[in-house]
């Protein structure tokens, strides 16, 4: 069944000044703005809090039982409403499986230029992440609606996890080997639609990616041989890279050649095709990378591509790597790779 046709409006990029993950306070200027907050007190059943740049927070409710809280939104990054909805929806779920927890229920958090987007558009992008809540198998419970600017939608999701299989970013060991679950390239791709230089082919891979839900953090959880998780989004595979050598105190090493990217996405990033954020996330964090001699340009805009619904990011040992594989393939995510390792420290990233 079709949806029916919607009536004449803006187009969704073209109000809002940023999309998806591109959205994001680059990493450099949230770390000051966060700097005020570290001295609150912290309870002692807080497992998992701001103190590494993690996915979610972790609050333990008894021996049994942790409870996962996360939160994520953004502006659009497609313009087709249900898309939208999807992607956003997508998005704030994956951080629960980032800390390998299963999803329980949802809060909707929507802001609204009401007197300029239609009311069914509106409803279009509330039911894009009805569909994607529904495929994980969780209500949307409530939330909040406010009359914005700009068009603005994601969720709050609480999720639950067995206390000792807690996955944090903080966890890597050296000799442990990278696994990345999803191909890099949907800010590439999104610079182009907004450009209207993307192809529908195209369009289909950056929406086949951004709404597959990152399922296999539930099943990773089990394994005694995965020591970090963490989901690669706003800040890049270089910047989540980092925060993982940071959390562990060693070194994380990219192997470029490795890494999956969306078909396409080289040839655009060299045509120009790239996000301000991908920028302002290398001034961030650019000095802490090592880079290869006559690394070219385009691919370091992709090693710095903000990533909206990006893949899940494995560190575990050398003797889990073919079962950390064999779990993203069960679940449909291909092309799943090893691109990478963690050396003893110091802590940051090199990219071979």
């Amino acid at each position: 069944m079709t949806a029916s046709p919607l009536p004449p409006h803006p187009r969704l990029t073209s109000l809002s000044h940023g999309g998806g993950c591109g959205c994001k306070i680059a990493p450099g200027v949230l770390s000051e703005i966060l700097r005020s907050s570290r001295g609150l007190p912290v309870p002692e059943a807080l497992m998992v809090g701001i103190e590494t740049a993690d996915d979610a927070a972790v609050y333990r409710l008894n021996d049994q039982q942790a409870l996962i809280a996360t939160t994520d939104f953004f502006m659009p990054i497609v313009d087709d409403p249900h898309d939208f909805g999807r992607i956003a929806a997508t998005n704030a779920i994956s951080d629960v499986y980032a800390m390998g927890g299963t999803p329980i229920f949802a809060l909707g958090i929507v802001g609204m230029p009401v007197n300029v987007l239609p009311l069914e558009v509106i409803g279009r992008i509330l039911q894009g992440g009805e569909s994607v809540c529904r495929e994980a198998g969780i209500p949307i419970a409530g939330g909040h609606t406010i009359d914005s600017v700009e068009p603005i939608y994601g969720l709050v999701v609480l999720g639950l996890v067995h206390p000792d299989k807690v996955k944090r970013n903080a966890g890597a060991r050296p000799g442990d080997v990278l696994v990345l679950g999803k191909p890099l390239g949907v800010g590439v791709l999104s610079a182009a639609l907004k450009k209207e230089a993307l192809d529908e082919a195209g369009y289909r891979r950056m929406i086949d990616t951004t709404t597959r839900l990152n399922t296999p953090g539930t099943d990773l959880a089990e394994l005694a041989g995965v020591h970090a998780l963490t989901d690669v989004t706003g800040f890049g595979l270089a910047g989540h890279g980092l925060e993982l050598a940071r959390g562990a105190g060693h070194r994380a090493v990219i192997d470029w050649a490795q890494v999956p990217l969306l078909e396409g996405v080289r040839d655009l990033a060299s045509r120009g095709f790239v996000t301000g954020a991908s920028g302002r996330n290398w001034a961030s964090y650019g000095a802490d990378v090592t880079l290869p001699a006559g690394f070219a340009e385009a691919d370091r805009a992709l090693l710095t591509d903000p990533q909206t619904s990006g893949g899940l990011l494995v560190a575990c040992e050398p003797q889990a790597v073919e079962t950390v594989l064999a779990v993203f393939h069960r679940r449909g995510f291909g092309q799943a790779a090893v691109v990478g390792r963690v050396e003893a420290g110091p802590a940051g990233l090199t990219v071979a």
